[in-house]
């Protein structure tokens, strides 16, 4: 009896994973909840552990492969059931039994979740153009090469034929073109010199001044403009992207694209958190053993702010028209955590509204722990409602975050100092030095409107001014 490996889903908007290195080969025993390979995502890296006990009978990718999502990678045997002629499939991806490949596909494109607006929709090998699309590609049917349901849909989008995709020259396997292959393709096409266009007919359409139409042409210019290197010049230091780091990119352009990103910033008293904080420390670090932070107040007041306003707990379903907001019952807050390699990783609290200051806390400093260690369960990474972000822990006063799609806002956190405030009392105006933070909500003006995030961001200080245990 065979077990499949798939590559797992790593996140609500990830299609596909690296693998960056394999613990076990064909012929090798393993135990159940053993590391088999490890693998990389925008969102983490992490350890594939083994589902069953047995031995590994297939390795069907190689080190460095990009794979989808739902993708058989591997086939585990039970002891002594390993077949001595298999070996790892670099050039023959054929040999996985037909159906076998048909499964795994249909399962990587339908893994995305709707809510998700970045995933790519599902286009199967032979679903057939549109007959009055004169910018759809040729029908692309199974007699032809494999091409996965991402490059298919990145090569229907960008108006590839069918001749013109099989001239793409495949890194992956036997060839095969993988998405890194078809965007560097394009990258090149795009580059390449322009044809001469034609001169544009008159129209009858009255100018007030003829320098108006000087924009239009780059206006209609929609591609992104690369930046050129000459790597031939002197005193340069080069350091290319790991895997992690180009996905985060890659998902912050995605983020910016999609959602135009509004901000509102608040300033905080946390004068009274601090007094709080103070008089509960020595107790709980005997009884939990680490130190209580500012963090576990200001979830708790974010908390009941998302209470208040439910719909910054939403996510937006942009797959068809209209849109959709679809808001949670629950309350799932995701924490950026910085990595020692620079890369960053957003662990969840799940169920957080049903948490008292305690457990939060106990939460956020597990997830953190475990998080820098890559220790976290797929679980643990994704299911965020609302996203919190602390550049503060850097000194930095106001920053302005990027939105964790699919969700529709992100706070900030700025640095906790005293600052001098002017307090109003009944015998005057007085400045006095109070702890204060900056704290700065980014939201998505496709759902949240201004009013809705400046009375959110304003509600998160008002419960920590007015914090009480």
């Amino acid at each position: 009896m065979s077990v499949d490996i798939i590559m797992p889903k790593m996140g609500e908007s990830i299609m596909e994973g690296t693998i960056l290195k394999w613990h076990k080969k064909p012929g090798d025993s393993v135990d159940v909840d053993e590391t088999i390979l490890e693998i990389s995502t925008d969102k983490v890296d992490t350890e594939v552990p083994s589902p069953e006990a047995g031995v590994i009978s297939e390795i069907l990718f190689n080190e460095g492969d990009v794979v989808e999502v739902g993708k058989v990678i591997a086939r585990l045997g039970s002891n002594g059931a390993a077949s001595s002629g298999n070996e790892k499939a670099e050039t023959k991806p054929e040999e996985t039994k037909p159906d076998e490949t048909k499964s795994a596909e249909t399962k990587s494109a339908d893994a995305p979740e709707k809510t998700a607006p970045d995933p790519e929709p599902e286009l199967k090998a032979t679903e057939e153009p549109k007959k009055d699309m004169t910018s759809q590609p040729e029908e692309i049917s199974e007699r032809s090469k494999f091409y996965s349901p991402l490059v298919l849909n990145i090569a229907k989008t960008e108006g590839i034929g069918l001749s013109e995709l099989e001239n793409i020259q495949g890194t992956g396997i036997a060839g095969r073109v993988s998405k890194k292959d078809i965007l560097a393709y394009l990258k090149d096409r795009k580059a390449a010199p322009a044809p001469a266009a034609e001169a544009p007919k008159k129209s009858v359409e009255i100018k007030l001044d003829s320098k108006e139409s000087k924009p239009a042409a780059s206006e209609r210019k929609t591609e992104v403009q690369h930046t050129k290197i000459d790597y031939n010049e002197e005193g340069l230091s080069v350091m290319e992207f790991d895997n992690v780091r180009q996905k985060m990119a890659e998902h912050m352009i995605t983020s910016v694209k999609i959602s135009p990103h509004v901000q509102a910033v608040a300033e905080c008293d946390l004068t009274n958190v601090d007094k709080v904080r103070a008089a509960m420390q020595d107790e709980f670090i005997q009884k939990e053993g680490f130190k209580l932070s500012y963090m576990p107040f200001i979830c708790e007041a974010v908390i009941r702010a998302l209470k208040d306003f439910p719909l910054i707990n939403s996510v937006i379903d942009d797959s068809s028209v209209p849109f959709k907001a679809i808001t949670r019952n629950s309350i799932n807050l995701g924490i950026a955590v910085a990595m020692n390699n620079g890369g960053l990783i957003v662990p969840v609290i799940h169920n957080s509204d049903g948490m008292n200051l305690i457990g939060i806390a106990r939460s956020l400093n597990d997830l953190a722990k475990r998080a820098r260690i890559k220790k976290l369960t797929l679980n643990e990474i994704q299911g965020g409602t609302f996203s919190i972000t602390n550049f503060g822990v850097f000194g930095n006063d106001i920053g302005i975050p990027i939105i964790n799609q699919p969700q529709v806002a992100i706070l900030g956190l700025g640095s906790i100092k005293k600052r001098p405030v002017v307090v109003e009392t009944g015998e005057g105006d007085f400045i006095v030095p109070r702890k204060t933070m900056y704290i700065t909500l980014s939201f998505d003006h496709r759902l949240v409107d201004g009013a809705l995030g400046g009375m959110f961001v304003m509600k998160i200080a008002h419960y920590l001014n007015s914090y009480k245990l």
